[in-house]
């Protein structure tokens, strides 16, 4: 009888093993997918794909055991071969080949020419061609650095002692209300995609006092823009014990910090591919809503039309306001408009018609909203019968209040959105793996 003792020792190196030890001049095995063949004749050059980036693998006519015609663009394959120091070669070395064993080969042409730096084709053919488009070096440097994202959000928020928890994505009622759920028959039962976290993340606040989580979100609005997605991942947060809403736009704005050293220092290599260059972020403003509003209607002549919300172009304006007057990439705009907020949202106690909630802009579009939340239970139960709620139908959620809950507040942050805003992106399909919209249900 045979046991496994853990993970098993491989003959084939990796890219990062190569670097870090000494093996100039010495054979070794790697594999990865062939990424191009320059056939010069007596030599030609074999770049292999692997997860870490490119290398660079020489081929030299009666010094290999294959024939070079007969490797194919896109072969899985596992080389054998010497290597050498060499400054031009994207590794810093090269392998100078001499066996190679074919894993795989494709049936058909590529449909995109992946080994391109830019591949030249529309975003519609490459979300269509996503899971071969997605191969594409600087295609993947964009979820190399939106991994990153996500590591820093947990590590910095696990640092300040929050719970990572997971709550369920179906439910029986949206948290947010109005129409925009998707709605399911679970078992004969009615029930909904959860449009957030919400109501799970504030439970949890009475359980753990700190907590966060990285999941789905569904939205079932038909709008078809470059900035939304019917499903995206969230950064939710939950704190209790606050002092006030400040400390949640503190909270997040220490997370900023972190997750740019984060990426300067262990994604520099993405960011390079991509030519991005890191904001830096010593502290970030913070204007009320309707103060925001004023500064970009006098700045840029600009009329005030909505009084309760913020329109793109306005939220661009301010954006824009608070980087030539202040040098800033984000600003905290604070107070909405209790209508235009959710019923959990605290009112201020100073005037109700605001909510003491913010929305983060970064680089004039809003990626994050988030606020204080009502923890006292005869002032939510009162909120919901004005907004024309039944407290019943959420009794489960109504409980936790009628059991005693700290002061709290939370956030979420949509992931591809700011992806796409570090990235510089125009559309937020360009920063979701398989983005889900209104007409896209495939692949």
């Amino acid at each position: 009888m045979e046991f496994l003792t853990g993970v098993k020792k491989k003959e084939t190196l990796e890219i990062h093993e190569i670097l870090a030890g000494d093996y100039t001049g010495k054979t070794v095995k790697l594999n990865g997918a062939v990424h191009n063949i320059r056939d010069m004749g007596d030599v030609a050059f074999v770049i292999l794909r692997k997860a870490e980036g490119l290398v660079q693998c020489v081929y030299e006519k009666g010094k290999a055991d294959f024939d070079i015609r007969e490797l194919k663009e896109e072969s899985a394959i596992e080389v054998t071969g010497v290597v050498a120091a060499e400054e031009r070669a994207p590794q810093g070395f090269e392998i100078r080949l001499e066996a190679v064993r074919v894993l795989s080969e494709p049936a058909e042409i590529l449909p995109l020419a992946i080994n391109k730096w830019k591949m030249g084709t529309s975003l519609e053919t490459r979300l269509a061609l996503r899971p071969i488009s997605l191969r594409n070096v600087r295609e993947r440097a964009k979820f190399k650095i939106q991994e990153g994202i996500v590591w820093g959000f947990r590590e910095f928020l696990s640092s300040q002692g929050f719970t990572e928890i997971h709550s369920p994505k179906i439910v029986s009622r949206g948290a947010e209300g109005g129409a925009n759920v998707f709605k399911l028959n679970y078992f004969n039962k009615k029930a909904e995609l959860a449009q957030s976290p919400q109501v799970y993340k504030q439970i949890m606040v009475g359980v753990f006092d700190r907590v966060f989580e990285v999941a789905p979100v569904f939205r079932a609005e038909k709008h078809n823009t470059t900035r939304h997605l019917n499903e995206y991942m969230g950064l939710d947060f939950e704190m209790g014990y606050i002092d006030s809403f400040e400390d949640v736009m503190a909270m997040e704005t220490g997370f900023l910090m972190y997750m740019m050293e984060l990426l300067k220092k262990d994604y520099d290599k993405e960011l390079k591919i991509l030519g991005v260059e890191l904001p830096t972020i010593p502290q970030i403003p913070q204007v009320r809503f309707d103060r925001a509003k004023e500064l970009a209607a006098e700045k840029y002549n600009r009329k005030i039309r909505n009084p309760f919300d913020l329109e793109p172009e306005e939220e661009q304006l301010i954006g824009r306001y608070f980087k030539e007057e202040y040098g800033s990439d984000f600003v905290f705009v604070t107070h909405y408009p209790s209508k235009k907020r959710p019923f959990y949202a605290m009112d201020d106690p100073a005037d109700p018609r605001f909510t003491l909630s913010f929305d983060l802009l970064y680089k004039g579009i809003e990626i994050t909203t988030g606020g204080q939340r009502i923890h006292d239970y005869a002032m939510i139960v009162e909120k919901m019968e004005k907004r024309g709620m039944n407290p019943e139908d959420m009794k489960d959620y109504i409980s936790i209040f009628k059991y005693g809950m700290p002061p709290h507040g939370g956030l979420g942050i949509g992931l591809e959105r700011l992806t796409m805003r570090l990235l510089d992106e125009q559309n937020v399909r360009e920063t979701s793996l398989f983005p889900r919209d209104v007409t896209r249900l495939e692949p």
